[in-house]
């Protein structure tokens, strides 16, 4: 049964290079239909499958803070009235700073947001134009101050890295400034090329100049050093908090937990099925006119399905996989299953045994996709 829900936001005012996220931009957009419509989605999906206990909310998009000051209100009301649980512990809401204001942060304080997860990735004027950002230091900055003037203080702040023009001391500096403003807790990405972006275009046309793979894992490195130092633990392979901190929404996916996903272009897991809702607007809502729901796919996942992404997902997470876990949900041992698998990454020195548990040493870090596909069809 799931203990968390995921609310996807397409609209943005302006789309970054990078990003293959379902959005659209804003201008013209049916706005105020399209969350009428995530309302009939919220009110199926509980009547389908109530939940016993709520633990975390995540409102993502696109950029949720783009909405106008009205229809942000009514859309956490809307959220509330559906979603609300005296078990809920985190509110997370994606904001970029330049969209942020005093307001919508009053706003989101007074709606029980209590985590809000900001989209940084660089302080670097030139970075940031070459990312397709439109936000400067500065906001930054402000965005945070007034947060935690409003009493949210439960802050993430996104770094990417690995970017078009950057180097380690950009990195560097990037991580000085962030770490300055005293926040719990980064989510650090290196950039990967996706279809249908801006970057992918212009790699496909030899106009992108990335740094070299070398380049990209010593600021992978670094970021890790830098972590450590300013007493951030690394607890996801791209997330580091200071103790208490840790996401506990993106720690439902990496448990393999179930969640509700409401919104165009989201992703469910409920009842032991994965399913995708319709990403293009129009589709979306005439198949909740048609159907009571937006699903263009749903798959019931197979026992030996469950078990690999057990091990995937689970294996993001620093402290890993337990045996104990898994045999409590699966029945059989995860070294049973996965035993010639787990031998030969230990043998190569990518992952480690502690007691029950298997998790990535700091060379698997570096290597975490080409350990995760061995999990994968083994079943």
């Amino acid at each position: 049964m799931p203990e968390s829900a995921y609310f996807h936001i397409p609209f943005c005012v302006n789309i970054c290079h990078y990003c293959d996220f379902n959005k659209v931009f804003l201008k013209g957009q049916p706005v105020d239909e399209y969350l009428a419509y995530m309302e009939k989605e919220m009110i199926n999906t509980i009547r389908k499958t109530p939940f016993s206990k709520l633990k975390t909310i995540f409102i993502g998009g696109g950029t949720p803070t783009a909405l106008e000051y009205e229809q942000f209100e009514t859309f956490l009301n809307m959220v509330n009235r559906h979603f609300s649980s005296d078990d809920l512990d985190e509110f997370t809401v994606e904001a970029n700073p330049e969209q942020t204001d005093r307001k919508k942060l009053e706003i989101m304080q007074a709606s029980g947001v209590n985590r809000l997860s900001i989209g940084v990735q660089a302080f670097q004027e030139h970075l940031l134009k070459e990312l397709g950002r439109t936000h400067v230091k500065e906001d930054v900055f402000r965005t945070v101050s007034e947060a935690k003037a409003v009493g949210i203080e439960n802050i993430s702040l996104d770094i990417m890295f690995g970017l078009p023009g950057q180097n380690v001391d950009m990195l560097k500096e990037s991580l000085q400034f962030a770490f300055s403003m005293d926040v719990p807790h980064f989510s650090a990405y290196s950039l990967q090329l996706e279809k249908k972006t801006v970057f992918y275009n212009r790699a496909m046309k030899g106009d992108l100049l990335l740094p070299e793979q070398e380049v990209e894992a010593r600021m992978y490195e670094v970021l890790m050093e830098e972590m450590h130092k300013h007493g951030y633990v690394q607890y996801e392979i791209s997330n580091f908090a200071r103790p208490g901190y840790e996401s506990k929404h993106n720690l439902q996916y990496w448990n393999n937990n179930e969640y509700y996903g409401i919104g165009a272009g989201a992703h469910s897991y409920v009842n032991g099925k994965r399913m995708a809702n319709a990403g293009p607007l129009k589709k979306y809502m005439a198949l909740i006119d048609e159907t009571g729901f937006p699903y263009v796919h749903s798959e019931k996942l197979t026992t030996s399905a469950k078990m690999e992404e057990e091990l995937f997902m689970g294996l993001r997470k620093m402290d890993g996989v337990s045996d104990a876990r898994f045999r409590q949900r699966y029945g059989t041992s995860m070294f049973a299953v996965f035993g010639p698998q787990i031998d030969a990454l230990l043998a190569k020195g990518w992952l480690k045994k502690s007691g029950d548990r298997v998790s990535l040493t700091k060379e698997g870090t570096f290597l975490g996709n080409e350990v995760f596909q061995e999990f994968i069809g083994v079943v």
